[in-house]
């Protein structure tokens, strides 16, 4: 089967700093690096990486190009990328050596993405497979809308989290994947727990502390794989494109999480975004498998 994703694509700059500034502080950065980012970018190149196919439906701009072909080499379906006049999306990260980062995006093209390039790849898609949005895109919900109507499997990653967005792609999704945060934003926004969503599966990640699937059992708890953070950064991404690909191809959720959670911890040990996230072989590695 095929993901396709309705994502961002980035440029990530990423500033290692001693600590994360406050308030009106200045902090120097010791490091630059530059890399393909966005979340979107981030998760189709994490489900490529799990041995998915992938195609990516997203908007660059002209100074974007390199953006694209890297996806292209990473193994992701590019045709469906448009360009425009807009500039490219962007993000300035600051990282600390713990791992923790902040973050701040423009979101360029990304925001502009054609209805018609939308249109076109779901016109292409096929009954059992996946669509999958963030909320670095315009048209989410519509996009999961869509989809679901043309017998598509839908899955919603609610970041970074709006509540709007979120309100309009709830109805549409079969899958919702978020973190701790955002859960506690999306509680407090309908008043809901996430057990509680008339959403099929629900996926919460926290990080060092695990995740919970909220799905027809219950809840259900699944620790982290231990690991020595130096970089939190594309971490979320990461696990959902591996979560993705497992369930695609008809992993267990149990067994798709277990995955996504290898993927993401050994992501946090690395620094960087899309450019850095592990191969199928490496997480197989990882997991002791033959």
């Amino acid at each position: 089967m095929t993901i396709w994703n309705l994502g961002s694509i980035n440029a990530d700059f990423a500033y290692a700093v001693s600590r994360l500034p406050g308030p009106g502080e200045t902090v120097a950065a010791t490091a630059l690096d530059r890399g393909l980012g966005g979340k979107g970018a981030n998760i189709s190149v994490a489900a490529a990486r799990a041995a998915a196919r992938v195609v990516h439906v997203g908007a660059i701009g002209p100074d974007g190009r390199w953006a694209a072909e890297r996806l292209l080499e990473y193994g992701v379906d590019t045709r469906h990328i448009a360009e425009g006049g807009e500039v490219t999306g962007h993000a300035v990260i600051a990282v600390e050596p713990c791992g923790e980062n902040a973050i701040l995006i423009w979101p360029g093209a990304n925001a502009a993405i054609p209805e018609s390039v939308r249109d076109a790849a779901l016109a292409a898609a096929r009954t059992g497979d996946w669509a999958v949005t963030q909320n670095e895109t315009n048209g989410q919900a519509g996009w999961l809308s869509a989809a679901r109507r043309l017998g598509l499997r839908t899955a919603y990653v609610a970041a970074p989290f709006e509540t709007g967005a979120a309100r309009a792609a709830l109805p549409h999704a079969d899958l919702l994947i978020l973190n701790a945060v955002e859960a506690r934003q999306l509680s407090e926004a309908t008043g809901a727990a996430p057990g509680a969503l008339s959403v099929a599966d629900v996926v919460v990640t926290r990080g060092a502390e695990g995740c919970t699937w909220h799905g027809p059992g219950g809840a259900r708890e699944f620790p982290a794989d231990p690991v020595q953070a130096v970089d939190a950064t594309g971490a979320g991404d990461t696990f959902a494109g591996y979560l993705l690909a497992g369930l695609d191809r008809g992993l267990p959720m149990a067994q798709a999480i277990g995955m996504a959670q290898s993927a993401a911890a050994l992501m946090v040990a690395r620094r960087g975004t899309a450019d850095v996230i592990p191969d199928l072989a490496e997480v197989q590695a990882a997991r002791g498998a033959p």
